[in-house]
């Protein structure tokens, strides 16, 4: 008896490890690669309900193992694994630059339930679930060391640098991460069509961050640098958006320089005090067209008090004017952008208003104070962006809206956003460090709408915010091309430019669409430097500090062979943005693509420089 039992014992075992190693080899992986070889994702099944994956950047773990997948979903089977490559380039209406390469490796991993859909680039990796509507996902983003890590932070300075085991309570993207001196990464996200945006979820004395977000319907992003400025300088963001519907004609989109009424309000020059009014907006239209912009921004108030539900968006206030303004507009080949605030948006048909700005011959809407969930937000702007597209109108979205994502690939018409804390505004101080973090952090994203340009440093007398300036006259003009925008939005007067005429020229001189971008150096926090090739083929450099002065020599690798007419505007020795704003000097030079050109930056201070090649 006691033999049979030990018998059956042991064929019991024998069964339980057969089965176990039958479940052993039937456990799968794939690895990805990128096209060209340096990136690495590995995705392998290590239980019967876990997947994982690693990441690795020129032959570094920078992602050790880390969930994949959705919850409540069981017995997880491998039914087929599809590989393919695509190969193309995107030629964007107007962009960072106009011919973007689209070159990545895919797998497509079909399991019982739904599907993994992994896409590797040359500057990053991502991922999204198809196929299922499970509430939520189990994604992890652990990292292979206690990195320091910057973090998006609504409309005020960015949290970091933070090492990832302080983190504790829950962070919104973009989320940068320094993995060494020479490797950088971004995790957002892309394509966001339905579901909550994206969150990270710290596990507080680990590398390891969740995703809280439910029912996102979205590609996960990590993106790799060598440097911080290979992150915003990347189209990854955009590529995984879809391209716009086919036969749609967005060719009426210019983006470009706008001037803007909201700042000009209390401004007092030779007599003439400025409002947000016709008289007022004539001049701000006549400084444009004098200077090549693109347009005037009409804010607040403009159709009545911005949050009384009796404010009739088609109606009310100074719509007169209004019309007077865009036929003036029309005139002298200025678009009018019309302020249109969720008030005025829910109480009123949405729809009417929208075609009548269009059918008026307005050129687009800065839409404000958007209220609800980030869910709810995601949607109503998706709802806005395509009713906007269809009248002909662009779009800016500000006050805390849903984070870029990519957008702008399938809909041109959205230019700009205010993803960040915009210069002068909630009458809070916009400090140096904070333009040099969120350029390398929140413009990973896509376009900010930040307000930079002001000429006038005190703002005495203005209506809305009467503070100072905390900056230097050049970094306020190196700052608008800096900040990549459809919508360049520059807030001061037509005199105040005119007294500057070399920086009103190099602002002057930013028409898009862009034929090129590239980050020339930069650190997080620290200093930024920024080239641009217009559409007329001339470059713009330009450079920015935090609150340290520093020396740069300016490599022009940028330029084609040939010489160039350089004019080049610096602080002076004695600026700085606590006791000198303006102090600057300017000089002209010849240039070519070997010369290096020494600019010496004041506290808080910039450089523009503008490269024409010389015929």
């Amino acid at each position: 008896m006691k033999f049979k039992t030990k018998l059956i014992v042991f064929v019991s075992v024998l069964v339980q490890l057969s089965a176990v190693l039958s479940a052993q080899s039937k456990k799968q992986s794939v690895t990805i690669t990128s096209p060209d070889k340096k990136l690495v994702v590995k995705i392998e099944q290590t239980t019967a309900n876990t997947i994982e994956y690693t990441f690795r950047a020129e032959g570094h773990l920078l992602i050790q193992k880390s969930r994949l997948g959705l919850e409540a979903v069981n017995d997880i089977r491998w039914n087929k694994v599809s590989t393919s490559s695509v190969k193309s380039v995107w030629k964007p209406i107007w962009g960072k630059r106009k011919n973007v390469p689209d070159h990545y490796n895919q797998t497509i991993i079909d399991l019982t339930s739904y599907q993994i859909k992994v896409r590797v680039y040359n500057d990053g990796m991502a991922f999204r679930y198809e196929g299922s509507t499970s509430e939520k996902e189990l994604t992890e983003f652990n990292f292979a060391d206690n990195y320091s890590a910057w973090y998006y932070n609504g409309e005020q300075h960015n949290i970091g640098p933070e090492k990832l085991h302080e983190a504790a309570d829950t962070r919104k993207p973009v989320m940068v991460v320094k993995a060494a001196e020479n490797s950088y990464m971004a995790v957002h996200e892309a394509n966001l069509e339905s579901g909550e945006p994206l969150l990270l979820q710290p596990h507080k004395g680990t590398n390891l961050f969740s995703v809280p977000s439910k029912n996102a319907k979205a590609w996960r992003v990590v993106m790799h640098g060598r440097t911080p400025g290979e992150l915003i300088d990347s189209h990854l963001i955009e590529l995984l958006n879809p391209e716009p519907v086919k036969n749609v004609d967005f060719s009426w989109v210019k983006p470009g320089v706008a001037v803007w009424d909201w700042r000009i309000d209390g401004a007092a020059v030779d007599g003439f005090k400025y409002e947000m009014s016709l008289e007022s907006w004539k001049r701000m239209v006549d400084l444009a067209s004098a200077n090549g912009m693109k347009s005037l921004v009409l804010d607040a108030n403009w159709y009545g008090e911005e949050f009384s539900k009796e404010s009739d968006p088609l109606k009310g206030g100074k719509v007169q004017q209004v019309h007077q303004i865009i036929a003036y507009g029309k005139e002298k080949n200025i678009g009018i952008w019309l302020y249109l605030n969720d008030v005025g948006g829910k109480n009123y048909p949405l729809e009417k208003t929208l075609k009548q700005y269009g059918d008026w011959g307005a050129s687009g809407v800065k839409y404000g104070f958007m209220q609800g969930s980030p869910e709810e937000k995601n949607a109503h702007t998706q709802y806005i962006t395509k009713l906007c597209a269809e009248n002909h109108l662009m779009v800016d979205f500000h006050d805390d809206p849903v984070h870029p994502y990519g957008q702008m690939r399938t809909w041109p018409n959205a230019v700009t956003r205010e993803f960040c804390q915009a210069q002068l505004d909630a009458r809070r101080v916009f400090q140096p460090k904070t333009f040099v973090t969120s350029v390398f952090v929140n413009m990973v994203a896509g376009p900010l709408d930040m307000n930079n340009g002001t000429f006038d440093m005190e703002q005495k007398g203005r209506v809305d915010n009467p503070m100072p300036v905390p900056s230097t006259l050049t970094a306020e003009a190196a700052r608008t091309l800096i900040t990549f925008s459809g919508a360049t939005i520059i807030p001061d007067i037509p005199e105040n430019y005119n007294k500057y005429p070399e920086l009103l020229q190099f602002i002057s001189a930013q028409k898009q669409p862009w034929q090129e971008s590239k980050t020339i150096s930069g650190q997080i926090g620290e200093y930024i430097v920024m080239a641009r090739q217009n559409a007329e083929g001339d470059w713009l450099i330009a450079a920015a500090t935090n609150e340290e002065s520093r020396q740069l020599h300016i490599p022009l690798t940028v330029l084609e062979k040939g010489n160039y007419k350089a004019l080049i505007v610096q602080d002076a020795d004695d600026a700085d943005f606590r006791t000198n704003k303006v102090s600057h000097k300017t000089i002209s030079k010849e240039v070519n693509r070997n010369d290096l050109i020494p600019i010496k930056l004041a506290p808080g201070g910039g450089a523009c420089i503008l490269l024409q090649k010389e015929k």
